[in-house]
């Protein structure tokens, strides 16, 4: 179990050790005799084996000075006495610093094996660096190693990181950005819990794509949960970023709250159910749907809202029925006085307090809660009560913040001046269809997680025929749309479909390809974005709000259309490669990316 690191660190001449104990008093006697457990930094991992073929283990991960101590006031736990095995993972190089960072690595990594529960409250990691941490996190994998063959994890780093339950884990590390908003935002809920106001009291979050406001949500409603348990993890409390909110006076004020994340987006709903339903303290019961909580019979103390940009307002919805229901519900909470509410109106009421998170260049339909609506909630309260908060700092696109404001120009009537490199972020243009399915099914096959995706201009024939094709270009290229609409990313079928705006927002890819499709035009005589209304194929997309009384201009489609492309090319995390149908358009994009083209050599990659 040796590990080694670069000639030039001062890791080299050095090797950790798992040391194995029962998780006894036998085993706590024998651990008592290593003098090295008393006095020494190490990460430990408190272990349950699965029961049964179809059934979980549980684990617990943490780290200590004195791990005879600690040992011994696990054991003393209810929570943890019915564990079996203690690997004890022992380096003479370690120091604070780099178990707390190896801790947080094995947190994360657990919560998205899904061969385990997690037992771990939400403590509060945080992204920090130290003296040598390369290297460490080098040792960090090997360690990940052969803690996997001892059948504490099952699967691969690699096979875990592309897996929906690692990327929407409430144990995430939070950056400094994230960290502050929460924190804010605790510090808000006190007051109002303290001294409940009159009214509904609304925060919003603001963040571009990929500045992780999910994780800020599921982060939020982990610890949350935690706060107001009545399990006391002295160890936890103390050590906790949080530990000022640990206080007893304070987490009595979050005791027997009803708390709910609520998301209006069907296939991230499930995903984020799926996620809480395998962590302790939180249920699958807590992930509702606008629908489920204006039906529900009793009221929140708290909803936190995910894409908050695409609650619906008053107006036709996808079929007949929700119409119907739409207008029955707004008669029922509101009695006939507000009879064009939204769905936001609908969360306010069955609610004392609203925490949205959105993007609102991310509003897709017509329906889309408004950037106005918004506006107005955060003006309406005194600028010293004012709960508003930006998350800056990109954590999806190793191309960062400059990746994603460049894309927004790019799509906007202020194009950039200039076209900009973004390092190891790989974008750019392919002519040829064939050759970017051939790409992204390359990068599926070496990085997993790499999809095509495209704007809706063409109809969805194979959702009533599943023999026809839907998405015809040049060369004979032919493409299905997804052929489920939740969880589609991980479906079987995925790496041989397109998927839609409606299966990838609120997700990550490792590499996107971006078809887009005659939705979009460039008038290269007037020098201007276009819309093609006819060419747009989302109905419920582009018609009129005939029960608001608004219509859907081009101006407002425009901006619609913008916006899912927009959306499409910020999911890749590593690239993002893009082939256009509209010839002016494809000129004008090829200004501000470069072109594509495979070496008949190899199948490497070249610019034009």
């Amino acid at each position: 179990m040796s590990s080694s690191a670069p000639s030039d660190s001062p890791l080299t001449a050095h090797s950790y050790e798992i040391r194995t104990y029962a998780f006894s008093q036998d085993g706590h006697r024998a651990l008592h005799l290593d003098t090295t457990m008393h006095d020494w930094p190490v990460v430990y991992v408190l272990h349950r084996p699965a029961t049964s073929s179809k059934g979980q283990g549980e684990v617990y991960i943490g780290e200590s000075l004195n791990m005879d101590k600690r040992f011994g006031d696990h054991l003393k736990n209810e929570a943890k006495a019915h564990l079996d095995v203690a690997e004890v993972i022992v380096d003479d190089t370690f120091n604070k610093s780099s178990c707390l960072d190896l801790e947080s690595f094995l947190i994360n990594l657990s919560s998205g094996d899904e061969s385990n529960r997690t037992l771990n409250s939400n403590a509060g990691q945080q992204e920090k660096n130290y003296y040598n941490r390369s290297y460490y996190q080098l040792r960090f994998r090997e360690i990940f190693d052969d803690l996997r063959a001892k059948g504490i994890f099952s699967k691969s780093i690699q096979q875990i990181e592309n897996s929906e339950m690692f990327k929407y884990s409430p144990f995430k590390s939070l950056n400094e950005d994230q960290m502050s908003v929460v924190s804010d935002i605790l510090d808000g809920l006190v007051e109002d819990f303290a001294s409940p106001p009159d009214e509904n009291q609304v925060a919003v979050v603001q963040g571009d794509p990929g500045t992780g406001k999910t994780i800020v949500a599921t982060f939020l409603m982990k610890l949350l949960a935690d706060l107001g348990s009545f399990v006391d993890d002295t160890d936890e409390k103390r050590e906790s970023l949080f530990e000022d909110f640990y206080l007893d006076d304070v987490r009595a004020l979050f005791r027997n709250r009803r708390i709910g994340l609520v998301v209006p987006m069907q296939d991230l709903r499930k995903t984020l159910t799926r996620v809480f339903a395998s962590t302790p303290g939180l249920s699958a019961e807590m992930v509702r749907s606008p629908r489920e909580v204006a039906l529900d019979a009793e009221r929140y103390d708290l909803l936190i809202v995910d894409e908050a940009h695409r609650l619906s307002q008053f107006g036709a919805q996808s079929i007949g029925a929700l119409t119907k229901e739409f207008r029955e519900i707004n008669e029922r909470l509101f009695h006939g006085e507000r009879p064009a509410a939204s769905q936001l109106d609908w969360l306010r009421e069955r609610s004392d307090n609203t925490i949205l998170l959105v993007d609102t260049s991310q509003t897709v339909k017509p329906i889309d809660l408004s950037t106005s609506v918004l506006r107005a909630l955060i003006d309406a309260r005194d600028a010293d009560h004012r709960r508003e908060y930006v998350l800056h700092s990109q954590m999806r696109s190793i191309g960062g913040n400059d990746y994603i404001d460049y894309v927004k120009q790019v799509l906007s009537s202020y194009p950039p001046e200039a076209r900009t490199d973004f390092g190891p972020y790989q974008i750019g243009l392919v002519d040829d269809p064939r050759t970017l399915v051939d790409l992204i099914r390359t990068k599926n096959d070496a990085h997993g997680l790499s999809r095509v995706v495209a704007g809706y201009a063409w109809d969805w024939v194979s959702k009533k025929n599943p023999e026809k094709f839907d998405i015809h270009l040049d060369h004979g290229v032919q493409l299905r749309w997804n052929s489920t609409v939740t969880d589609w990313i991980n479906s079987s079928k995925s790496s041989d479909e397109a998927g839609s705006i409606h299966t990838v927002q609120g997700h990550d890819l490792n590499y996107a390809g971006v078809i887009f499709g005659r939705d979009l035009q460039y008038d290269l005589e007037n020098e201007r974005l276009i819309v093609s209304r006819e060419d747009y194929r989302d109905k419920t997309g582009k018609r009129n709000n005939k029960l608001a009384g608004r219509d859907t201009t081009d101006e407002m489609l425009l901006e619609f259309v913008t916006n899912i492309y927009y959306v499409l090319m910020t999911r890749g995390v590593h690239g993002t490669f893009i082939h256009v149908v509209d010839p002016g358009l494809r000129e004008y994009l090829g200004r501000y990316f470069p072109v594509l083209t495979p070496r008949a050599e190899s199948p490497n990659w070249t610019l034009r």
